[in-house]
């Protein structure tokens, strides 16, 4: 059973960054695909950014394009989102998992953004 452990959210002010960590226990992500997804109050579950078993392929929700990275670390059993130029629309419940055949959720990260 994979655990999947996401942190690093926290408040800031329009403009500033931060970078979410995702780990997995309980079994090797290395042959997975990736993904950030965020929760808005009120709002479903969406995709944010993607990326592939080994790091070379990206993708991106076209609000965040240009602002986040995403990375890992298959060493670490770590996937990343750095988050710049945020804004408050940004603000949610950030999470990590596969890109579909969903693992179970962790419990996300929450980021609030204040104009």
């Amino acid at each position: 059973q994979v655990q999947l452990v996401e942190s690093g959210g926290g408040l800031v002010q329009a403009g500033d960054s931060l970078t979410l960590t995702c780990t997995a226990s309980g079994r090797t992500f290395v042959s997975y695909a990736m993904s950030w997804f965020r929760r808005a109050p009120g709002e479903e579950r969406k995709f944010v950014a993607g990326i592939n078993w080994n790091g070379d392929t990206t993708l991106y929700e076209d609000s965040v394009k240009g602002r986040f990275t995403i990375s890992r670390d298959n060493a670490k059993n770590t996937v990343y989102l750095r988050m710049n130029a945020l804004k408050p629309e940004d603000t949610a419940v950030y999470y990590c998992n596969r890109p579909n055949a969903f693992w179970d959720w962790g419990q996300g990260t929450q980021v609030t953004v204040s104009p």
